[in-house]
């Protein structure tokens, strides 16, 4: 049976990262990475006199970096599950389980995921574009 890559829980329902700075720090911090995106959290210092403009910068960097996390681990998990899902579908074609008799996993050979890696930057081109463009947030 094919076991495909846990899901990234929603960036709402999850904390990115458990890392705290200490408490006497001013300055941002930069945490471990994502398990699911990658991407390392930025812990952003709040001094005690931020102006308005200052905190309307502060939290609009918040807002960024945490839509980055959820697309990132969305796309990560997509693609993690769709390479699996992929090397599975191979394998039964050719006969083949996913694992070899001493247990270790059977992979495909580097024209073989060319293929996948082909497929999925095809059909994920437009969700791309829209990231690098930054129009389509939301």
């Amino acid at each position: 049976m094919l076991r495909l890559w846990n899901r990234a829980p929603l960036a709402a329902k999850r904390k990115v990262s458990s890392f705290c700075p200490p408490a006497h720090s001013c300055n941002d911090w930069i945490g471990p990475p994502d398990r699911y995106s990658n991407l390392r959290p930025i812990i952003f210092y709040v001094p005690k006199n931020e102006s308005s403009l200052e905190q309307r910068l502060r939290e609009f960097r918040q807002e960024t970096q945490m839509w980055n996390q959820q697309f990132w681990a969305n796309q990560n998990v997509s693609f993690q599950q769709g390479k699996e899902e992929f090397i599975y579908s191979r394998l039964k074609a050719k006969g083949l389980q996913t694992r070899d008799e001493t247990g270790r996993k059977i992979t495909l050979n580097a024209e073989e995921m060319a293929d996948f890696y082909k497929e999925f930057l095809s059909k994920n081109f437009k969700k791309h574009m829209c990231y690098n463009r930054v129009k389509c947030i939301k």
